[in-house]
Formats: C-alpha cells, structure tokens, sequence
C-alpha cells in the first residue's frame, strides 16, 4: 500500500514538474501512436467499407483473417518487422530500424486490422438498416459508402479509440523494432518495461499512472465530443 501511496504521489510529481525528460518521452509516444492510428484509420476505413459492402470472390476469406488479425501477437509483428527493416532484410537500405519511424510501422500494422475489422461491421449494420431506402433514391451500394461512414461517424470514433488503446498499450514490437533509446525511442511503455527490469517499481507505476491518465484523457474527450455531436445532429 505504501508502494501504491508513493507511485502516486510520484506520478503526480512527474506530472506537474515540466521535467523535459520525462515530456520528451510522452511527446514521442503520443506522436507514434497518433501516427500509427492516423494512417491505420485512412486505410483501415475505405478496407472495412469494401468489405462491408462489396461482393468478391475471397471476401469471405478476408473478413476472416482480419477478424484473427485483431489478435496479433505484438512480438511476432515486431519480430516480422526487424527482418524486413534489419541491414540484411529487403528495407534495410531505408535504415528506420531503431527510430521512430520503425515503430509507427509496427504499431500500424497492429491496430489496421482492429480498425478494418470493426468498421467493417458497423458498416455492415448500417448497410442492412438503411439498404432499402438508399436504393430507393437510386443509391446503390458504392455510392452508399461515403453516406454511410457519416451516418455511421459516432460509432467509427470509438472504433478509432480502440485502436488508440491498442497502440498506447503496446511495448513488445516496438521495443524491438525502436530499442528503447534513451533520449529517441523511449515511449511511455518501454520506460516502464525498463525501470520494472531495474527494479524501480515505485518509478514504473508512477510512470503507468501518467500513462492511463493520458489514455483517460483522450478517451473523455472523444467521448465528450462525441455526446456533443450526437446532441447537434438530433437538434
């Protein structure tokens, strides 16, 4: 209890000191995950709507492996994505292994399938209630698709925030793609992982603190904007 106590008090110290540290590494880990979730969000979107909507051969197939795709094992993705950025891999001469960009790279490739599968469904939903009357103003279903993402736009947002949550929590890929350099690849995440190794258990929890502030934070906000638009769009 004491421990919970001191993590606490720590975070709040941590938090309310400007320490350039300690905000460099919160700095770097919103911008990686918020650039990770951008580009799984501008390619995840059009993918759920194709496959909401169209009728392929291999569709099937696909929702499938998108739907176990959610459940990716982070090391796996890191470990895939070290090969391929490594010196010997086929992207090495881009030489991102160890940055942030790597990083972006892994984590996108976590969260698009979370962000393809999930609007893919809600898609689909709104598809099956709104199909007739879209149809009857000669609306088929790839001229749907735009009003059906605005339609749809309150429910996509917390599909976008599960992806946000995957992508804040992750540590595995991405302390092996980035190698949690101080000072240039440390996230919020990684930092904990280390001072847990090192034994300072007080500073790690007091870190974690800091983190689910900020995941709160964010999720209250998208929230709050969220029942706001809700009111507007029923004013």
């Amino acid at each position: 209890m004491h421990d919970l106590s001191h993590a606490f008090s720590l975070a709040l110290q941590l938090a309310a000191s400007g320490d350039p540290g300690l905000w460099q590494i919160v700095g770097l880990s919103l911008q990686v995950t918020l650039s990770a979730v951008a580009i799984s969000t501008l390619l995840g979107l059009p993918v759920g709507a194709l496959l909401a909507l169209g009728r392929f051969p291999g569709r099937n197939a696909l929702i499938v492996i998108f739907n176990a795709a959610m459940g990716l094992p982070p090391v796996v993705v890191g470990l895939v994505v070290y090969l391929l950025l490594s010196r010997s891999g086929p992207l090495g001469e881009f030489g991102i292994l160890f940055t942030p960009k790597a990083m972006v790279i892994a984590q996108s490739i976590l969260v698009f399938p979370i962000v393809t599968a999930l609007s893919r469904q809600v898609i689909e939903d709104l598809w099956a209630e709104y199909s007739e009357q879209l149809r009857s103003l000669g609306s088929n279903a790839a001229k749907s698709i735009g009003t059906l993402l605005w339609d749809g736009r309150f429910s996509l947002v917390t599909v976008v925030l599960a992806g946000f949550g995957r992508a804040a929590a992750e540590v595995g890929a991405i302390i092996i793609v980035g190698g949690n350099i101080d000072g240039f690849t440390r996230t919020m995440t990684t930092a904990i992982a280390l001072e847990t190794s090192k034994g300072d258990l007080a500073l790690a929890l007091g870190l974690g603190f800091v983190l689910l502030m900020i995941v709160v934070l964010v999720n209250g906000a998208a929230w709050i904007a969220r029942r706001a638009g809700e009111r507007l769009a029923g004013a």
